[in-house]
């Protein structure tokens, strides 16, 4: 399967088969993570954070360093030519010739894809407004994948921010690929978009829409949590009535099966209490680990 050159856009654009090859790929990465490899010696990857990150640019950073590749790049879009007027566009035009494969973060909807349109090297969509966030469906779905040994017939619940959070859409459409039963959790106010929901429905998923967590949490198998996105509320006044809705502890999961795994795409702001880290359910700080494993698998398809 050749992903040689491939743009990573949207999870909406990988077929079962595609993500099933990228996951083995990312399940034979495990050896390198602390031996390295010289897989993409003399490659270099243009890092374009134009929104604040954590997770997502150190693993693209380490992902490149542990195949022995090389990154250039910035997390402050202050610190570039775009602080003079510069555009995307024209940014894009200079830096594919510096570099082999460029990944990008960015607040608005609909540029990643503009800079694809442009570039003569992958270009890789690390978060884009409040839409897509394909690798990080992607480490999401490898995750279950390696602590359940399959994604198919489970049960799992998708709460918090689900109008503003990327990662519980990108994840939605992930799912979409396999036999699951999906149960959104949420207030009124931070319901999944209603075109989200027709998709889901045309490709067959199961789908149950409930205010709280109380109300299923003895039938998941997963539960995969995210914060609430103070910062895209158009309204602040609208964030204040949903802040601290919910307060995953402890106590929240005495109901929950045993073999219950909590996710989480992080950063937490309270919506998990700190005393879950130290249950069987705790997965976050694990998914981070193979979220790495997914990034190097990617980064050598595209740039091998």
């Amino acid at each position: 399967m050749d992903f040689s050159g491939r743009h990573i856009m949207s999870i909406q654009d990988f077929s079962r088969d595609e993500l099933e090859h990228i996951f083995k790929v990312a399940s034979d990465m495990e050896k390198y993570v602390k031996t390295g490899s010289d897989t993409l010696k003399n490659k270099i990857l243009a890092s374009l954070f134009f929104e604040p990150s954590t997770r997502t640019r150190f693993s693209f950073t380490s992902a490149m360093y542990r195949l022995g590749g090389n990154v250039l790049g910035f997390d402050d879009p202050e610190m570039s030519s775009k602080a003079k007027g510069e555009t995307l566009v024209d940014s894009i035009r200079v830096i594919d010739s510096y570099a082999d494969a460029i990944v990008i973060r960015h607040t608005i909807e609909g540029i990643v894809e503009l800079a694809a349109e442009y570039s003569n090297v992958p270009i890789i969509n690390a978060g884009s407004g409040t839409l897509g966030h394909p690798t990080q469906a992607m480490l999401d779905l490898f995750s279950i994948l390696r602590e359940k040994n399959t994604i198919d017939g489970l049960t799992i619940g998708i709460l918090g921010d689900l109008k503003y959070g990327r990662s519980v859409k990108s994840l939605a459409y992930g799912l979409a690929n396999y036999d699951v039963k999906l149960v959104l959790i949420a207030p009124e106010l931070l319901r999944m978009r209603r075109d989200i929901l027709e998709d889901l429905s045309e490709a067959g998923k199961s789908i149950r829409e409930v205010p709280y967590l109380e109300e299923t949490i003895s039938d998941l198998d997963i539960l995969y949590v995210t914060r609430i996105q103070e910062e895209r509320f158009p309204d602040p006044s609208e964030y204040e009535k949903v802040k601290g809705y919910f307060i995953i502890s402890k106590k929240s999961l005495k109901s929950a099966k045993d073999d219950l795994i909590v996710l989480h795409p992080l950063p937490r702001v309270g919506e998990i209490s700190t005393d879950v880290d130290s249950t069987k359910h705790a997965r976050y700080f694990k998914q981070s680990y193979y979220g790495l494993m997914v990034r190097m698998a990617l980064l050598s398809l595209i740039m091998s």
